[in-house]
């Protein structure tokens, strides 16, 4: 039996513990009741542990080695099946937690769940590394994570609707023919400003100006204001530097 143990890798213990299950019984014993194993107990032992590399249960293993080959094959795909749903399980897991990891270092103190219930699918993780890698030597960004650190689920619900409120008067002004100089406009670009100085970091208004002008330097902040309205990324950009230049700064 050691010597099976040797070549085998297991160890004499479990090669016991498999005879008592009945899972591989060696065909002969000694004189002196050592278990002796011939060379299809040796070739039932290499597809149990084949099996068990496959991560199949030891109380699952017997039926397989005892059926057809047929029906050994559709055992294969069961286990198949059933590896692929954990490791999708596991992948969606591991991505809650890598996406918790990302929100905690940009501030965000919110579980998966209520990241979905403020942003749905507006992943606000999406560029967190990128924008560490931008920004995360700025003062604006050090005061943004201070100040998003202590916001909760209720905050920013609440800077969400606020936010989405601007941008519906940026909206209403463009769809009303105003033009990008108007007041009406202006005072909305002004909300947009205060709303960031207010809840992020300190916004003057010439960086505003650099963040108007990354609205259309960036296709991806150009998106978001165009999906809303054709034109509307434009638009932003020009009532942000209209309102800078109103307040002389």
């Amino acid at each position: 039996m050691g010597d099976v143990a040797a070549l085998s890798g297991v160890t004499v213990r479990t090669l016991h513990h498999y005879d008592e299950i009945a899972l591989l019984v060696p065909s002969q014993r000694s004189a002196s009741g050592y278990r002796l194993y011939d060379r299809d107990d040796l070739e039932r032992l290499q597809r149990v542990l084949g099996y068990r590399a496959l991560g199949l249960p030891l109380e699952q293993i017997g039926r397989p080695l005892d059926e057809p080959p047929v029906d050994q094959v559709a055992q294969l795909r069961d286990r198949h099946r059933a590896l692929s749903e954990q490791v999708d399980r596991l992948r969606r897991q591991l991505a809650a937690i890598e996406k918790t990891l990302e929100a905690h270092e940009m501030g965000i103190r919110l579980t998966p769940q209520e990241m979905f219930e403020v942003f749905g699918d507006d992943d606000p993780t999406r560029h967190a590394a990128e924008a560490e890698e931008r920004w995360g030597d700025t003062d604006a960004h050090r005061e943004s994570q201070r100040r998003t650190s202590a916001y909760r689920k209720e905050d920013w619900l609440r800077l969400r609707a606020e936010s989405e409120a601007i941008e519906q008067r940026l909206r209403d002004t463009m769809s009303q023919g105003l033009p990008a100089t108007s007041e009406a406009a202006m005072d909305a670009a002004e909300a947009h400003r205060r709303h960031i100085d207010d809840t992020f970091y300190p916004c003057s208004h010439a960086m505003h100006r650099g963040l108007a002008d990354m609205y259309l330097a960036d296709p991806r902040f150009t998106a978001h204001y165009d999906d809303q309205a054709p034109g509307l990324a434009q638009y932003v950009h020009d009532a942000i530097h209209a309102n800078a230049d109103r307040a002389g700064r």
